[in-house]
């Protein structure tokens, strides 16, 4: 059950911005809900990179490691998630400034309030 903890995070971590993204109408909680959905997945990944019994340094292969026989979790994984992760950021500023853009101009900080500016 222990090792299957991270999976069950990744799905609580999931849910909760599925939830946040679908049913929550502020501006601000749209961006949070977007930022936890982004966290599970990074978590899903990483997960996804570990073998059991895998050592947990850099994936940097010398002489060492074939005398020693030690195996390394996968690179790949590692090197998405902190692209996913830079991205992320960046996803997140960019829609805290829009909305930020959008309370100051309009005085919008829902989406019902969003819609009725479309109209």
């Amino acid at each position: 059950m222990l090792s299957n903890f991270p999976y069950l995070v990744v799905v609580a971590l999931i849910a909760i911005g599925l939830y946040t993204i679908l049913f929550k109408r502020n501006l601000i909680k749209l961006a949070m809900g977007i930022t936890i959905l982004e966290t599970g997945v990074n978590l899903f990944l990483i997960t996804l990179a570990y073998r059991h019994g895998d050592v947990l340094h850099a994936p940097v292969f010398t002489s060492m490691i074939f005398k020693t026989g030690a195996a390394y979790s996968m690179p790949t994984p590692h090197a998405l998630t902190l692209t996913s992760i830079v991205i992320g950021v960046a996803t997140t500023a960019l829609l805290l400034a829009f909305f930020l853009q959008l309370y100051r101009k309009f005085k919008v900080s829902t989406t019902d309030e969003l819609r009725r500016l479309k109209g």
